[in-house]
């Protein structure tokens, strides 16, 4: 099973956008997740540092500058979305992965408290 640490980039980069307010509440992130089309496009674009900057874990091992390096991606690379968090809090606990579930939980109690969810 592959070991994760957190991004510690990554978090701060989901927190700026919250306070931006730049989420999204309700989604289907099933549907709404970047595919493989949508991570190629956005590499494209952008660097991997900001392709980094999207995923709250960095796989152990996996070299820089490829995808196997980065998990727990939080949002479509333009807003974070709620039900991400939820599912990377989830996925993460499954896994036994602690740091990033505790990274995800804590990004979505700052979500919530931003957005007035009680």
């Amino acid at each position: 099973m592959a070991k994760y640490e957190v991004n510690d980039a990554a978090v701060e980069h989901a927190r700026k956008l919250i306070e931006a307010r730049q989420y999204v509440l309700d989604s289907d992130w099933g549907e709404v997740q970047p595919h493989a089309d949508d991570q190629n496009a956005f590499l494209d674009k952008h660097s991997w540092a900001e392709y980094a900057a999207w995923h709250l874990g960095l796989t152990d091992g996996a070299n820089d500058e490829t995808k196997a390096r980065y998990a727990f991606v939080f949002g479509d690379f333009r807003r974070i979305h709620r039900t991400a968090l939820i599912a990377s809090v989830y996925r993460a606990s499954e896994w036994r992965h602690k740091k990033v579930e505790l990274a995800a939980h804590d990004l979505l109690q700052l979500l919530d408290a931003k957005a007035g969810i009680t």
